[in-house]
């Protein structure tokens, strides 16, 4: 009778009410656990230990008279005379008002681009055409900056292509690429040849897991396709879209090195020159040495740095988790 009692408010389905507690999992047996996937992961902490965060303790030397041909520890400390430096060259200010315009207009053109052919793919139906134009798109995103800019001299420069084809009609010779007032629209076209199809690749990876349900139902619903693209697509890739800016916001000041090298005899270096080749002309082929080029790397990262934590803050805000969770 008494285990009758006992059992008859587990039969008529009450609870009584008590919540389970969970166990703190320690340390030592997260590790008994997990130590498989930590072996795994071994060679690419060992490689970020070697090429990034060995290298990054280096960045000290920005605040030294640094001299390679010295002991390291007898190289004297100078604070941030070297930073006061840089920022009273004057041809500092005109190489960051350059990597400014071209990063932002990467953003603003070649960045859209990728999700507009990312969408334009993800809406045809024949899986062989797809297949193909998305090979076509992407293959330029292995060439070098030295082949992408071969071609566009061979195809657009005063003996390529285009200014033969021009000749023959009775035409003058095309100065493309070496006109400094029409540099803009080239390295645009070169950054949407060879990096739009690599960012069309991440946004099909990013539609291929949105439910197709979704868009059945949009479709009984009476949805047109501009209503399903607004409400159903954009929405279901916005947090990839948000995680890809925050973290080209990071490198904005790093545009690249062999784009801007490469033509800078042909456009001049007024035009042509960035962050990247500043450093490289005024420490490693000029006289400034080597804590001056640290000290330009140093400031190009704090900038990254405090970019991507505004920028995170902002996307936490309109309800995008971001790079990190916030705590």
């Amino acid at each position: 009778m008494a285990a009758l009692e006992t059992s008859a408010p587990a039969a008529s389905g009450r609870t009584t009410g008590r919540i389970p507690i969970r166990r703190k999992t320690t340390v030592r047996q997260r590790l008994r656990h997990d130590w498989p996937l930590l072996l795994m992961t071994l060679p690419a902490m060992a490689q970020l230990a070697v090429f990034f965060y060995w290298p990054s303790a280096w960045n000290i030397i920005a605040f030294m008279d640094y001299k390679p041909t010295r002991p390291f520890w007898e190289n004297p400390f100078v604070g941030f005379g070297w930073f006061e430096r840089l920022f009273s060259n004057p041809y500092f200010l005109p190489a960051l008002g350059n990597t400014l315009q071209f990063a932002f207009a990467q953003l603003l053109f070649v960045f859209p681009l990728s999700i507009v052919l990312a969408l334009l793919m993800h809406s045809v139906i024949s899986t062989k055409l797809r297949s193909t134009f998305q090979s076509i798109v992407y293959l330029p995103y292995f060439f070098s900056w030295v082949l992408v800019v071969t071609v566009f001299v061979q195809m657009l420069g005063s003996d390529g292509l285009v200014s033969n084809w021009l000749l023959g009609l009775g035409g003058d010779r095309l100065g493309f690429t070496s006109n400094p007032d029409t540099f803009m629209i080239l390295a645009w076209m070169q950054w949407s040849w060879k990096d739009a199809g690599w960012g069309m690749i991440i946004f099909l990876a990013a539609l291929s897991s949105i439910n197709p349900n979704l868009y059945e139902a949009a479709a009984v619903d009476g949805a047109s396709r501009w209503k399903r693209l607004w409400h159903i697509t954009l929405p279901g890739i916005r947090p990839v879209i948000v995680l890809l800016l925050i973290l080209q916001l990071g490198g904005i000041l790093t545009v690249g090195f062999e784009q801007y090298q490469l033509q800078r005899d042909a456009v001049g270096f007024q035009t042509t020159e960035v962050l990247d080749t500043f450093v490289y002309y005024r420490s490693i082929v000029g006289t400034e040495g080597a804590s001056f080029g640290t000290a330009a790397g140093l400031f190009k990262g704090v900038i990254g740095l405090v970019l991507v934590l505004v920028a995170n803050n902002v996307a936490h805000r309109l309800g995008e988790q971001g790079i990190y969770q916030k705590s």
